[in-house]
């Protein structure tokens, strides 16, 4: 399963509107950090291009307040690659309509919330819901896997907490 956050290219920091390389980033990451791999794409038509051209089963599932199903009535599969937008401005039109496409897209979800003033979550909060039920559906199979330890890191932490 892939997660991918897709900012419009108008934001500071080209796409992201940060640096990835950005010490607090790392420290966010804490002692998973060695383990993420970041790909970051121009547009969302490089990264389609770039999805296109990965093997396999997948679909593409926007994360969308205007979703048309609910996120954990949803049967995830593996494969799957969730698409969010940005807290402001959303997913552009073309990743909708994408994330619909007859054979790749699996459409849009969304994630319930109070109807109130507030516009939207949290971008974080809506990717941890949004994964941790995909997983949960999944029995929890991409946390079955536990990787070696970079040969600097080895013995700094109790294997316990590595993977708590």
């Amino acid at each position: 399963m892939c997660c991918i956050c897709s900012w419009p290219a108008s934001c500071r920091g080209k796409p992201l509107g940060y640096k990835v390389d950005d010490t607090k980033l790392k420290r966010a990451g804490l002692d998973y950090w060695p383990y993420v791999v970041v790909k970051i794409h121009d547009s969302w038509d490089h990264f389609f291009d770039y999805f296109m051209k990965q093997e396999g089963d997948k679909r593409l599932l926007a994360f969308t307040k205007r979703g048309t199903q609910i996120h954990s009535d949803f049967s995830y599969r593996p494969g799957d690659w969730l698409v969010f937008g940005s807290e402001t401005k959303g997913l552009p039109q073309q990743a909708l309509e994408d994330c619909c496409r007859e054979g790749l897209g699996g459409g849009t979800l969304r994630i319930p919330m109070v109807e109130t003033y507030v516009r939207c979550l949290n971008l974080s909060v809506s990717v941890g819901i949004a994964l941790y039920e995909a997983a949960r559906q999944l029995n929890y199979e991409q946390l079955q896997y536990q990787p070696e330890l970079p040969e600097e890191a080895q013995g700094l932490f109790p294997a316990e907490d590595i993977y708590a």
